[in-house]
């Protein structure tokens, strides 16, 4: 009898691991930006896809909404209100996704939806993003987060893609 209850207690345990598994996402690495940005303390979280010899720009077509990252959305936290190209997003936690405009053209959607549940309704803000083409390729997805002379600047690298959008703290 005893030897029963560990078997179903070692069981128990796989099928547990495996779930917090499955619910963590297809393993892809997770990456996390922070940064100071006035009085405001940013971070953002977001799963790292790697390209494996796609082409990002094959991957997603004008109009259509990029959920920025891997598994789970990516999302910004912030202690205090933010200023996204003169409207302020409420302090708290929301998600970040990307539009397609046109070749060449994108902008930072912040959302209180995440992609596969968004409508216009759920855009809190939208800002168009710089975009640069780096000479070495970046495999896997990686955003960074920095303060530049007050300025946030959030910048998300993949492939020989850069997409760059600014924001500050709001006053």
């Amino acid at each position: 009898m005893k030897d029963r209850r560990v078997s179903g207690l070692v069981w128990f345990a796989v099928a547990l691991a495996l779930a917090v598994s499955n619910a963590a996402g297809h393993g892809n690495e997770q990456g996390k930006a922070e940064a100071t940005i006035g009085n405001a303390k940013v971070s953002i979280q977001y799963g790292r896809p790697t390209l494996k010899a796609r082409d990002i720009n094959k991957l997603i077509q004008p109009g259509q909404m990029w959920r920025i990252g891997a598994d789970v959305p990516t999302t910004i936290e912030s202690d205090a209100d933010l200023d996204f190209g003169g409207t302020v997003v409420p302090k708290g936690k929301h998600v970040l996704l990307a539009r397609l405009v046109g070749p060449g053209q994108w902008t930072l959607v912040i959302s209180s939806q995440p992609v596969n549940h968004y409508e216009p309704s759920a855009k809190l803000a939208e800002v168009p993003m710089k975009v640069d083409q780096a000479p070495d390729s970046t495999e896997a997805l990686t955003i960074s987060l920095s303060n530049e002379g007050g300025q946030g600047v959030i910048e998300i690298s993949w492939g020989t893609e850069r997409l760059v959008a600014t924001f500050k703290p709001a006053t």
